[in-house]
């Protein structure tokens, strides 16, 4: 009887101290952050994982973590933004072919004739003026002539607008093939990450960063490039049909078969 009760008030010592042990176990669980419940590393361990993800990131972080193929992408950038800048502002429509300058031209030169004043003003004024000017140079020759030196002026005013429009559009062809090939050089560091002895994380990552941001860039810069390399050459191919237009219509009036 002795010995039942001994061994009743042992079970009953052991079955309170683990009811203890659960209760620490379940205080210190609840008293953990969610995203750290069931997870056995500490909280700065975690918060040193996704640093590389926070949005307080800067630029050069960025540039970092894309690695040195994202630099030739930069560049790039930096030359389609100067472009598509610079064509903005010379391809206005009031500053290539200003509206009311043939019937101006037209009313002085019925006043005064073809003078040196209103050539070489011509000459020195927007596109559209150099070709009123190169028809006016030859105003008392015949039609053919006329045209013939109107056409010409008007060849190199149209390379003249198309300045710079090829840089640009290489830059939308190549800017994809430049994040392809930072895309691979990430790749070519993912595989290089496994050593003999094990996985190298670090590596492993950098690789990953380096392909994704190159790709994302590339296309970036591609896509609007591309944008304004076909607007560019939409709007001077209009302003080259207006400008043909009103130097026809120059020549018809000086040669009187359309009414002024």
């Amino acid at each position: 009887m002795w010995i039942t009760e001994n061994h009743l008030s042992c079970e009953k010592s052991r079955l309170a101290t683990l009811t203890h042990q659960r209760a620490v176990v379940s205080g210190n669980t609840r008293s953990r952050s969610p995203e750290l419940r069931g997870v056995g590393l500490p909280k700065h361990s975690l918060q040193a994982k996704v640093r590389p993800f926070d949005r307080d990131g800067t630029v050069w972080e960025i540039i970092q973590a894309a690695g040195w193929p994202i630099w030739p992408l930069i560049f790039a950038s930096v030359i389609a933004l100067a472009i598509i800048g610079e064509r903005a502002w010379s391809l206005r429509d009031n500053s290539v072919s200003p509206p009311n300058l043939l019937a101006q031209v037209v009313q002085e030169l019925q006043q005064s004739g073809a003078t040196p004043q209103l050539l070489a003003r011509l000459s020195q004024g927007s596109p559209l003026a150099r070709i009123l000017a190169a028809g006016l140079r030859n105003v008392k020759a015949s039609r053919e002539l006329m045209r013939e030196s109107i056409e010409e002026t008007g060849r190199g005013i149209a390379h003249e607008l198309e300045r710079f429009l090829t840089t640009l559009g290489t830059i939308a062809a190549m800017s994809p093939l430049l994040g392809l090939f930072g895309t691979t050089i990430g790749m070519i560091e993912m595989f290089s990450a496994q050593t003999p002895a094990g996985l190298n994380p670090v590596q492993l990552a950098h690789g990953i960063s380096v392909a994704l941001y190159n790709t994302a860039f590339g296309l970036v810069v591609a896509i609007p490039s591309m944008i304004f390399y076909r607007h560019y050459r939409a709007k001077v191919d209009a302003l080259i049909i207006a400008m043909e237009q009103q130097a026809v219509r120059l020549v018809d009036i000086i040669h009187g078969a359309r009414a002024a």
